[in-house]
């Protein structure tokens, strides 16, 4: 007996799960009881499916030692005579012929083990991380509050479990002949979680199972991904623009709360505690209409203002009516704004993130798609050209060539990912057959049931592991991709590069938890270690005891285990014919259709999408490429300052070298090697700009620079203000078509006489 197998594999799951929060959340921005809490969920979920296997072997060693011995004993029973004494001359045949197992533990190390896992991981899948995930969404201002916010949030969660929990109890109560104790209540427990998981994981893998290996086999066609990319892209913006605009309401209702509420009100703090949840940029812009002005007025109260600070301050004490005009709002109120603005935020921060892995899609499906045709037109000096630095690091460049690259993703990825696809679609149709035929067990029809046997019978525990590891892997994976798939869940997301916020990442943990362990009940059903399922007598996994056996609970361990994965057939059938996405089209939820009359074979909406989401990455591509071209152009412009020992670039150098001498000024700056920022050269792209002659950078007659034709000093009319203004409008991030329609052909030039009275 060896416990090197097992700790290896529970010190390689640690340092994976690790990896993917990681990569996936952020550990200096997220509190640190979130990602705890998270890695554990994530850590205990991936041991499950990673040791079991392990104990699957030890139990098929376990079986055989107890098949000997009662194989021996039927010999010596034969053996005895009718008088019952044994000749001694004769020997019984014992057989030895059964082989320990490489990756064997001593008893009791299984149990403990997965009494530690099972129920830890229940205890955060149902009790803390439902409760921590609405706590994180709560606007109430106090721990007590979010505490009841968090509660009342989770009734249905609750209630689903309760409702079954409660089902179970009124059966047993009912059943005659039968006392309830701790062992059966435990068993009572884990049968009300495992049927809610089973529920789940079924409707997810009738989906599932014929969607992967489609989706795969799909993604080696680069045109339909091309297409189909551009249809997720014009959606994606479509939603990123209601949330940017959600953003834009809350902004008001601050704004208002703001003018309403002092830095002197009672209520100052909440609004404090909202305000710092906004990012640096949303909070200046509340800020400059909110408590920066109230608050000057309300010392003036406080100092013995004049009547109209009186005014204000009867008004704020005495109004308390959160529908009348003006009217200070209350603390419920405030408690509605700040759930608002973390949803809102949420919202926002998940269409950026989304919209940004999108886009990075769609340019590598293009980039794909262009090396492949110059590829073959050119035969010859195939190297692999991105529109973009990918930022490989040299050690990867140097073995990753671009050569390399462009056979590997111009012709051997289609077609590996083409293998893939079959041996997934050979996967989902054992496990669809496996589901139907696992309860026959004599004669096993059961796929994964008929390879462990013959593994048995040839002692092969590494195929036995492999197997057990690589089905229960692909359940998993299938289940928990669809997660994210599925349209009323859209709000959660996995986003890579630590862009997956709190409430995403704590959802993830929380189903995997719920998953898990059902879908490994299962597979122990498929490969007839289940003794609920088979009725026969052997020795079971060390996992299945710790879960306890559900006999007491004969509607569920009879009926519902067996015949409700049978389900997955109708829902495979549905999901073969696409009939969920025609509904959803229907009903108005338009879905990417292929097949129809319009451009490419898809339908007349889904044609109009994909040209609107390619118009879309065409634009962020060029908007890309300016700031990319923006940042080389000030890189040059300051090395040649720093090689010639002159002054940085910027607007307070820009000014004093106004001020020099002709003889004494640099060169010309000419547009294409400007250092004016993206906004500028987004400008020069529909209405010329002027740069100076024979002078120093600036835009001609535009915000009044110096060094422009008929500008005047910094200190005449308007011409730092109007700079600053420019400065402030490209920090907000003001859209640079509404700068050029306040700016004219001369740029900010008209936008000044716009805001003369600010």
């Amino acid at each position: 007996m060896s416990l090197g197998p097992l700790l290896t594999e529970v010190i390689v799951t640690f340092v994976v799960a690790a990896s993917l929060l990681y990569k996936y959340g952020d550990w200096f921005k997220h509190h640190v009881i979130v990602t705890i809490s998270v890695l554990i969920a994530w850590y205990f979920s991936f041991l499950i499916i990673f040791v079991l296997p392990l104990d699957v072997a030890s139990t098929v060693f376990r079986q055989c030692i107890h098949e000997t011995i009662d194989g021996n004993v039927t010999i010596l029973e034969n053996l005895i005579p009718s008088g019952g004494v044994i000749d001694s001359n004769i020997t019984p045949p014992i057989n030895h012929t059964c082989e320990q197992p490489w990756g064997s533990v001593p008893e009791g190390v299984f149990p403990n083990l997965w009494r530690v896992v099972y129920w830890t991981s229940q205890c955060l899948t149902w009790l803390i991380l439902p409760v921590m995930q609405s706590y994180t969404q709560a606007g109430d201002f106090t721990v007590s509050g979010k505490l009841k916010a968090a509660l009342v949030d989770n009734a249905i969660y609750y209630g689903s479990y309760l409702f079954i929990a409660g089902i179970l109890l009124i059966y047993l109560a009912v059943k005659p002949g039968l006392d309830l104790d701790g062992q059966k209540l435990k068993a009572i427990a884990s049968s009300a979680s495992n049927t809610w998981g089973l529920t789940l994981l079924v409707l997810l893998l009738g989906y599932a199972l014929v969607e992967v290996p489609r989706s795969i086999w799909n993604s080696s066609r680069n045109e339909y991904m091309l297409r189909y990319a551009y249809f997720k892209a014009a959606k994606l913006s479509t939603e990123h623009s209601e949330a940017e605009d959600t953003v834009e309401d809350v902004i008001e209702s601050l704004q208002g709360a703001c003018a309403c509420i002092g830095p002197y009100h009672p209520l100052y703090p909440c609004l404090e505690t909202i305000l710092n949840k906004l990012p640096p940029s949303l909070r200046e812009r509340v800020g400059r209409r909110g408590p920066q002005q109230e608050g000057r007025e309300e010392r003036g109260s406080w100092e013995g203002g004049g009547r109209r600070n009186v005014r204000k301050s009867l008004r704020v004490t005495a109004v308390d009516d959160d529908s009348a005009p003006g009217a200070v709002p209350s603390e419920k109120a405030l408690v509605r704004l700040h759930r608002q603005v973390i949803k809102a935020l949420q919202t926002q921060h998940r269409t950026e993130a989304q919209w940004m892995m999108q886009v990075e899609r769609v340019v590598k499906l293009e980039d794909v798609a262009q090396n492949l045709a110059a590829g073959y037109s050119l035969n010859g000096g195939r190297n692999f050209v991105h529109s973009f630095d990918p930022g490989y690091p040299l050690p990867i460049r140097l073995i990753y060539t671009p050569k390399v690259e462009w056979y590997w993703e111009c012709v051997m990825k289609a077609k590996f990912r083409k293998l893939l696809a079959i041996i997934a679609g050979l996967l989902s149709a054992a496990v669809v057959w496996s589901e139907v035929t696992f309860f026959n067990k004599d004669p096993p029809l059961s796929l994964f049931a008929i390879f462990l046997n013959v593994a048995k019978e040839e002692y092969d525990y590494l195929s036995i592991e492999i197997i057990s590891t690589l089905v229960i892997a692909y359940l998993c994976f299938c289940a928990y991709s669809t997660l994210f798939k599925i349209r009323v869940l859209n709000f959660y997301y996995l986003a890579p590069h630590h862009q997956t916020d709190e409430h995403s990442l704590i959802f993830s943990g929380m189903m995997l938890c719920r998953l898990t362990p059902p879908m490994c009940l299962n597979f122990l059903g498929l490969i007839h270690m289940d003794s609920h399922i088979i009725k026969r007598r052997f020795s079971e996994t060390q996992y299945t005891q710790v879960m306890g056996h559900m006999d007491v609970i004969s509607i569920v361990s009879d009926g519902f285990n067996i015949y409700f994965p049978m389900g997955i057939v109708a829902l495979c059938l549905a999901t073969y014919f696409s009939l969920g996405s025609r509904l959803l089209t229907l009903l108005g939820f338009q879905q990417f259709m292929e097949g129809n009359a319009g451009s490419d074979g898809d339908d007349d909406l889904t044609a109009e999408l994909v040209d609107e989401g390619r118009e879309l990455v065409r634009r962020e591509k060029r908007r890309r490429q300016r700031t990319e071209d923006t940042v080389s152009r000030r890189r040059e412009f300051g090395e040649r300052f720093g090689a010639s020992g002159g002054l940085p670039p910027g607007p307070a150098s820009r000014y004093r070298l106004a001020k020099q001498k002709p003889e004494d000024r640099v060169r010309p700056i000419r547009r294409e090697d400007s250092t004016e920022s993206a906004r500028a050269v987004l400008l020069q792209d529909v209405e010329p700009v002027d740069y100076v002659s024979g002078g120093t950078f600036g835009l001609r007659g535009a915000v009044g620079e110096p060094g422009a034709e008929g500008a005047e000093a910094p200190s005449a009319r308007g011409g730092p203000r109007s700079w600053g203004l420019y400065q402030q409008m490209e920090a907000e991030g003001v859209d640079d078509d509404s700068i050029q329609t306040m700016g004219g052909r001369g740029g900010l030039r008209s936008a000044r006489g716009l805001f003369d009275d600010v």
